[in-house]
């Protein structure tokens, strides 16, 4: 096998989880050969140099092996190489993310009780509504 189609092949090395999400994946731009947008149906040959966006994580990767069958993911790693620039660059990302502070320690109070939002509405000592 010399060639094989890309969302095909995104799909055996395990980068998407259906064929059919890679193919939305690869048409929404987020899977670029050397640079450029394709389509799903492009076809790729092996030392071929793919950039593929997943969520905030930018992966650039080169085929190294071919295959239309999906297989465990020891033998699914096997059909790619990380080049060293994008695994310093999401060890960098991630890094940031685990350094970044948590934004739920921010909030104090939480959510307002029933005795909190009748102070706001300046109901002062009184439990009813009812006037007295």
């Amino acid at each position: 096998m010399e060639k094989l189609r890309v969302d095909k092949w995104l799909w055996a090395a395990r980068f998407f989880k259906t064929r059919s999400m890679a193919t939305e994946e690869v048409n929404l731009g987020r899977v670029q050969l050397d640079g450029n947008d394709i389509k799903a149906a492009r076809e790729i040959r092996i030392g071929d140099v793919l950039k593929i966006i997943q969520g905030k994580v930018a992966r650039t990767i080169v085929v190294q092996g071919l295959s239309d069958q999906r297989k465990g993911a020891p033998e699914a790693q096997l059909l790619y190489a990380e080049t060293p620039e994008s695994l310093d660059l999401r060890r960098q990302l991630a890094e940031r993310n685990r350094l970044s502070p948590e934004p739920a320690q921010s909030i104090t109070g939480g959510r307002p009780t029933k005795r909190d939002r009748r102070a706001l509405k300046g109901w002062g000592d009184r439990w009813s509504a009812s006037a007295e």
